[in-house]
Formats: structure tokens, sequence, C-alpha cells
């Protein structure tokens, strides 16, 4: 690659690009509910805010100064994250805490480099941090998972036109959000029904003498609010 052609990706990726039309917003929101909402559906699209969930716990125990050993990804949609370090304190809290907020989190920041016209940097920028992942990944299912994942943002922020590449990063930031608030539901359901004793709520829990209860509605309002200032910003409102 000659230093022009660099130059040229280079200014395409800390570009900004023109909004898409209001409507294709609106419909790559549609059909990112439509991806979180059936239960059939989401089965399978899970997959992704797992993805998320358990990024957010890695990154947040680099940053906090713990080794990270490695990631699990798993078919039936679960993950798990290890890493080593003090077993208490607040590095540890805050990496226990990372998980369930990770998809709605980056839902958000997305949605702010949306707003700024930064569409093909939020492509890269995904499929940097995928790659990144990809290093500490221990299973292959989950190798496959990141793998197909990052080829999809790859291939759409290399080979598509401007339209698609919105459309398709609006779906991702809008299936971010709104798919990030889910699992705390399902997480209260199950802790309802007496499972998930050992979820990321509970193991909080133990670290802070603080309730699950509370850790799980922290859950709720970062996602929710996250929700509602990412659709702003999405829909310029």
């Amino acid at each position: 690659m000659d230093s022009t052609t660099a130059t040229e990706l280079w200014d395409r990726v800390v570009g900004s690009q023109p909004a898409p039309d209001l409507w294709l917003v609106i419909l790559t929101a549609a059909i990112a509910l439509g991806a979180v909402v059936p239960w059939n559906v989401w089965r399978i699209t899970r997959n992704a805010v797992t993805i998320a969930h358990e990024g957010g716990h890695a990154l947040v125990a680099l940053l906090s100064g713990r080794r990270l050993d490695g990631i699990r990804l798993h078919s039936d949609t679960s993950g798990l994250t290890v890493s080593r370090g003090r077993p208490t304190g607040l590095g540890m809290i805050l990496t226990a805490a990372a998980g369930y907020t990770a998809p709605s989190l980056l839902g958000l920041a997305g949605a702010g480099l949306l707003a700024a016209g930064h569409i093909t940097a939020l492509l890269w920028g995904a499929a940097v941090l995928l790659a990144a992942m990809l290093v500490m990944i221990r299973n292959a299912y989950g190798m496959l998972t990141v793998v197909l994942t990052g080829a999809a943002f790859v291939l759409v922020s290399w080979l598509a036109g401007p339209q698609v590449q919105a459309a398709f990063a609006y779906g991702v930031v809008w299936f971010l959000l709104l798919g990030g608030v889910r699992p705390p539901f399902e997480l209260q359901r199950k802790r309802r029904r007496g499972g998930a004793a050992d979820s990321d709520a509970d193991q909080l829990a133990r670290l802070t003498s603080v309730p699950a209860a509370a850790w799980l509605l922290l859950f709720h309002v970062v996602t929710l609010c996250s929700l509602a200032a990412g659709a702003r910003w999405l829909l310029g409102v």
C-alpha cells in the first residue's frame, strides 16, 4: 500500500459521512427490534450481546490492572471471562459490573459516533475491537462467532456503498441499545425463580454487601438510560 492510498484510507476512516434519511434510521430500529423481541430470533442474535457482555468484562479487567486469562463463548449464548488478580477490591467490582452494562454503553458510544457522522470509524473500530478480543478466545465456538462477526464488519466497511454501510452501522447500534435492555430482565426473572445464584449481580452482592437487587436495578437504569439517550442521538431529536 503506497502513502497516497494509506492517506486516503485514513481520511476515509476518520472523516465524516452524511447522515442517512430518517426513514432508514427508523427502518433499522424496527429491524433491530425484530431481532430482540421474538424468542426464536433472540436465542440466535443474543450471541452478539454475549460478545459485548464478555468483552466488557475483559476490557474493564485489563483497565483495572487484572490479568486476563481468556474468554469463552458458548452455543447456549452464555459466556465466561476469567481474569486473575485480587479477588476483592474496586478492580474486581468494576469487572463484575461491566458485563450487563457493556452492550448498552457500547451502543451509546456508537450512537454518539453516528450522530457525529463517523459511520466508517464505527465499523472499523468495531472490527479492531473484535480482532483484539479474538486473541483471548479459548474455545472453538467462541472463535467462530467472533470471526464471523468481525468479518461482517470488515466486508461491509470495505466493499459496501455508503447507504449499505449506514444501514448496517445504524442497525448494529440499535441492536446493542435494544438488546442490552433484555438480559437484565431475563436475569431478574431467573432470580425470582431461584436460579442464577452465581450471576454477576450476586457476585457483586458478595463483593460489596450491597444487595443483588440493587445491582440489578443499576443494570436496568444504565441500559434504559442508554437506550433513551442513544435513540435521541440516532433520531436527531
